[in-house]
């Protein structure tokens, strides 16, 4: 079945359409949640968002990209959303213990657990530390760095789903490497 037909079977809501859409992207999608929050349950429940928004909006794609662009577009953007809505919370928290309404913090980490096919490094500690890092990094070079280094893709289509030239995708990692060897080196620093 080609990707047109398959589109048009997701827009006619139809249960085989859906099936397949699950099968071949839900890893993938999970994954790059993965990349992003790397907390296997934050993940899931991203990913199970971003299936329900594109279920949801199935009707607006406009097939300017593949299909599989703009799933991932739609993983980083809740990936992303997911992120700055923890961080708002955690600001309001400590804003509020500031003034005697002690609200306790969330005690989980982003860090807590790594368990992503594409990081394969001997320990916890330094995948954490990696992604500690990357979090540090500028949004736009986090996303960049994230989609290229690990989930794999192309620059290409780091392109698409970003909607950059492939030219400013380059610059991004470049500029991310930089400032990932910098980060790096100062963790080392200190804790020496």
């Amino acid at each position: 079945m080609d990707e047109t037909t398959f589109i048009n079977d997701l827009r006619e809501e139809k249960q085989a359409a859906y099936s397949r859409l699950i099968t071949e992207y839900e890893q993938r999608v999970f994954h790059t949640c993965l990349s992003f929050v790397p907390n296997k349950e934050d993940a899931e429940d991203i990913a199970q968002e971003v299936f329900v928004e594109v279920f949801r909006s199935i009707h607006t794609f406009k097939g300017n990209s593949k299909l599989s662009t703009w799933i991932y577009r739609i993983s980083t953007n809740k990936s992303l959303e997911f992120i700055r809505k923890k961080n708002t919370k955690k600001r309001f928290a400590f804003m509020q213990s500031i003034f005697g309404n002690e609200i306790p913090l969330d005690k989980t980490s982003y860090f807590t657990e790594m368990n992503h096919p594409g990081i394969l490094l001997e320990n916890k500690e330094k995948s954490e530390t990696i992604f500690k890092a990357i979090h540090q990094l500028p949004e736009a070079q986090r996303i960049v760095f994230t989609l290229h280094k690990i989930d794999g893709l192309p620059y290409k289509e780091v392109a698409e789903i970003t909607e950059k030239s492939v030219s400013s995708v380059e610059s991004l990692m470049f500029r991310a490497k930089k400032n990932l060897q910098k980060i790096l080196a100062n963790f080392y620093k200190n804790e020496i």
